[in-house]
């Protein structure tokens, strides 16, 4: 994929989803209330109703920020989206207890939910060649939101660990940094060094910062210059209606975990916005790398 024509697929990405929310709101009540008015259609009624569930269902749950991750593909949700115009389609086809609507509906619903988690949710993003494993982390000067630049020198010495995120309107992202802040202390302990590193303004990054009081640097990388030099910036990433507060160009989300050397010991580079790595991922590899102080 292209630049040009991945920006023109992250654009249309971010008209999709509040309108696809809406629409599907829109199907299980509508679906809902047909089910009760129309006896006859009741059943089909009530299979493009389940259609409609799973969409609203899991933006809601990560716009709540407690999930910092999913399944890549959703199984279970998909089940009961499949199984809602299944449903439709054996009362219309099979039974013949219902006509075109319940069923147009259900394959709505179920298109819908389809697209979410097989185009939306994932990026068709190459791996960066240069953060590869065995590559040194490449030069990199950047200010925090209070103006202190922060050299990819001053974390030779200690292990590092730099999560490029998206801005502090992904949920996934906020619920991710959050995960690891919740256990700074042991980061600390460990002699590890944090970096969060986004595009966006200075004031949202220190209101994340002061929201989670933490010894980790966040980092401002305005015009996504590190991230266009590393290969991960996203050209129109952010969804409609939110390009007023943060700018429209992000981010994808990356992590990165360095040897006291700077040496790339461990690099997720996801495809699919809501599968992002465990802590005890990357610190388990932390020890067998040996780059932990004292272990």
């Amino acid at each position: 994929m292209t630049e040009d024509s991945a920006g023109l697929n992250a654009r249309i990405k971010s008209l999709f989803i509040l309108p696809a929310v809406g629409i599907s709101v829109v199907i299980l009540i509508g679906a809902l209330i047909m089910s009760f008015v129309d006896g006859r259609q009741r059943v089909a009624w009530l299979g493009a109703a389940l259609t409609a569930v799973p969409l609203p269902m899991i933006v809601g749950r990560l716009m709540q920020m407690r999930v910092a991750r999913t399944s890549d593909n959703l199984p279970i949700l998909l089940f009961v989206s499949a199984t809602g115009v299944m449903t439709a389609g054996w009362e219309k086809f099979i039974e013949g207890n219902a006509g075109w609507w319940p069923m147009s509906a259900a394959l709505l619903g179920g298109a819908l939910f389809a697209l979410y988690t097989f185009w939306y949710s994932t990026f068709g993003r190459y791996a960066s060649p240069a953060l590869s494993v065995g590559n040194q982390f490449p030069e990199f000067a950047l200010p925090d939101f209070a103006g202190k630049l922060l050299r990819s020198a001053d974390l030779i010495g200690n292990p590092a660990v730099l999560l490029f995120y998206r801005g502090n309107w992904c949920p996934l992202c906020m619920a991710q940094i959050s995960e690891i802040a919740a256990r700074y202390r042991e980061f600390v302990d460990l002699g590890i060094n944090v970096v969060l590193i986004s595009p966006q303004a200075e004031e949202k990054s220190r209101t994340l910062a002061e929201r989670y009081d933490v010894p980790f640097r966040f980092l401002v990388d305005s015009d996504n210059k590190l991230a266009t030099q590393l290969s991960i910036a996203q050209k129109n990433g952010v969804p409609a209606g939110l390009a007023r507060d943060y700018p429209k160009d992000t981010v994808l989300p990356t992590l990165v975990v360095t040897a006291p050397s700077g040496m790339i010991v461990y690099s997720d580079q996801t495809d699919n916005y809501r599968v992002r790595p465990e802590p005890d991922l990357f610190l388990a590899i932390l020890r067998r790398s040996g780059a932990l102080a004292g272990e």
